[in-house]
């Protein structure tokens, strides 16, 4: 297998013409190619800057887990922070975990961010939902948002070989007509529910109200009792 390591946007579109496949960590397709066999040429994007970024409201999709720190909001940082073991997280990378990845630990703290993809493809770069990254397998090249004024994460313990453990991330934002909102994402199994809703500073136990009636308040008993001690304690920063 022919490993290509492009150092340009334009480089790596020519990989993927010549059917290059790109490998994110290698993490999760390593033990795949070994029982199926490797493919002819792979890509990795290690070595495109646009794709190893780490700044206020930009992460590069070729970012390995264990780098992100508090240059990103704490909802995304907490989120990554929780991603396997440490060996696991020096090898994992965003995109990896994002588009790869069944468990998918990143998307309910990017979704909470409301962030926006930028995807490459062949003959364009463009920037997209994540509902249509996932949809589509775009190969990813960054993460955008607008800063949150509050967010945090959590994961509650899970057994080996058991279910996914539930997954809540939370963020309070301004949005566009410079009302607050609050935005949640909860990882039920291999399912994410999103939803938001308005945020008044002098009444917070009514965003909570108002979330049980969204979609993440028709989860089962257990997890809408963490999900709603997670979200008071958030908003009581």
């Amino acid at each position: 297998m022919l490993l290509r390591l492009p150092e340009s946007v334009s480089e790596a579109q020519e990989c993927m013409a010549e059917g290059a496949v790109p490998i994110g960590g290698a993490t999760l397709v390593w033990a795949g190619w070994q029982q199926d066999g490797f493919p002819e040429q792979a890509m990795s994007l290690r070595n495109l800057p646009e794709a190893n970024v780490i700044a206020r409201g930009t992460l590069g999709s070729a970012v390995v887990l264990n780098r992100i720190d508090d240059r990103v909001p704490e909802v995304l940082a907490q989120a990554a922070a929780t991603v396997g073991t440490g060996a696991v997280r020096r090898t994992a990378t965003v995109g990896g975990n994002l588009v790869g990845s069944t468990l998918r630990c990143l998307l309910p703290a990017a979704l909470v961010l409301d962030a926006r993809a930028t995807v490459l493809e062949r003959d364009r770069v463009y920037e997209t939902d994540l509902a249509e990254v996932l949809a589509k397998h775009h190969l990813l090249l960054s993460l955008h948002w607008r800063e949150p004024l509050a967010s945090s994460y959590r994961k509650l313990p899970g057994e080996a070989g058991g279910p996914p453990p539930l997954v809540v991330a939370a963020a309070v934002r301004t949005d566009d007509d410079g009302r607050n909102r609050l935005q949640v994402a909860v990882r039920d199994g291999y399912d994410v529910l999103s939803d938001s809703v308005a945020c008044d500073d002098a009444r917070r136990d009514a965003a909570i109200d108002a979330l049980s009636d969204t979609a993440v308040g028709s989860l089962p008993p257990a997890a809408w009792d963490v999900v709603r001690e997670h979200v008071a304690r958030l908003l009581s920063r």
